[in-house]
């Protein structure tokens, strides 16, 4: 196994997980007072957490923090904000439908992190304590609960079933 490549892999991972945090943070705010906010507040408690798993993993195995890869997913995820949503200020219904695609695109990728890392170094003695199958079983239900929350939001935002 190569360890330079699995450290910038989880340092990208980790940009990543660093604006996925920001963007449930931020997609809970916004929908204070809907039926959005508690399964967004679950989402976003469950993805910080994610990230600290992320975070140990990579202690335990002597990978050292891209302080510049972490800046670059922070700052991705501020810009995300300017994208248009058909509204001059504030927030529209098409904010809600974008916010959760990426959100579920988000956890699409750290599904696949968690995969890869079961069959690169699932059985390496320094990950002992980490359950990676729950990890991935997690993500698979906060994709599920994203999916759900997305074809409610695009119903409501495009004029779908009802």
């Amino acid at each position: 196994m190569d360890r330079r490549l699995l450290a910038i892999y989880l340092n990208d991972h980790l940009a990543g997980s660093t604006a996925g945090v920001e963007l449930a943070r931020r997609a809970r705010g916004n929908n204070r007072g809907t039926p959005y906010h508690d399964p967004l507040q679950q989402t976003a408690t469950e993805i910080a957490e994610d990230r600290a798993a992320l975070l140990d993993v990579m202690r335990r195995l002597g990978v050292g923090r891209d302080p510049v890869k972490e800046w670059a997913g922070w700052l991705a995820e501020k810009g995300g904000r300017l994208k248009r949503n058909g509204r001059l200020t504030g927030y529209s219904p098409l904010s809600r439908v974008v916010e959760l695609e990426v959100l579920a695109l988000g956890v699409e990728g750290k599904r696949s992190l968690w995969r890869a890392l079961q069959r690169s170094v699932g059985g390496d003695p320094l990950l002992d304590g980490v359950d990676l199958e729950e990890l991935l079983r997690r993500a698979d239900r906060q994709r599920r609960r994203l999916e759900q929350l997305r074809v409610s939001a695009a119903d409501e935002a495009f004029g779908g079933p009802a």
